[in-house]
């Protein structure tokens, strides 16, 4: 599983020209599964979520992590992140999961993130979707489940 996290101050995604998901501030995260992810990838990605330090504390450190700021989560499906251009010119997905399972990894995800009591917002799973954020700091972090970077 590999998610790009952006700490926003807003983030929404719209589908067809209508917003479905919308936050203040919190963290944006776009949300690859790959082929061969299990409950070990999930849970890993799940604690890295809820306990990354990256929001700032009353010295302007990054000392907090989103459950001690109040933020919320915008999740968002996005398969392109398996995507490999090492040969020729077009993206090869053959290590992303195939949708329908993708998408039950997806919503295990949201409910563990939601279990925890943060208010998670989503798009729509399979779709065309328009992300608009504004990044606070900016700061963006990789993960991966592989622990490959």
């Amino acid at each position: 599983m590999r998610v790009v996290v952006q700490r926003v101050k807003t983030a929404s995604v719209r589908v067809r020209g209508e917003t479905v998901g919308s936050i203040g501030a919190g963290l944006l995260l776009l949300v690859g599964i790959g082929r061969d992810d299990k409950l070990e990838d999930l849970n890993y990605i799940v604690d890295k979520v809820l306990h990354m330090r990256i929001f700032e504390d009353v010295e302007g450190r990054m000392n907090r992590g989103i459950l001690e700021s109040g933020g919320a989560i915008l999740s968002v499906s996005q398969f392109t992140l398996y995507g490999d251009v090492r040969h020729g010119r077009r993206p090869s997905f053959t290590q992303a999961a195939a949708p329908k399972d993708a998408r039950g990894w997806f919503d295990a995800l949201n409910v563990a993130l939601r279990k925890q009591g943060l208010m998670v917002e989503t798009g729509i799973f399979g779709s065309m979707m328009d992300v608009d954020l504004v990044n606070d700091g900016p700061v963006t972090l990789l993960l991966d489940s592989a622990r490959q970077f």
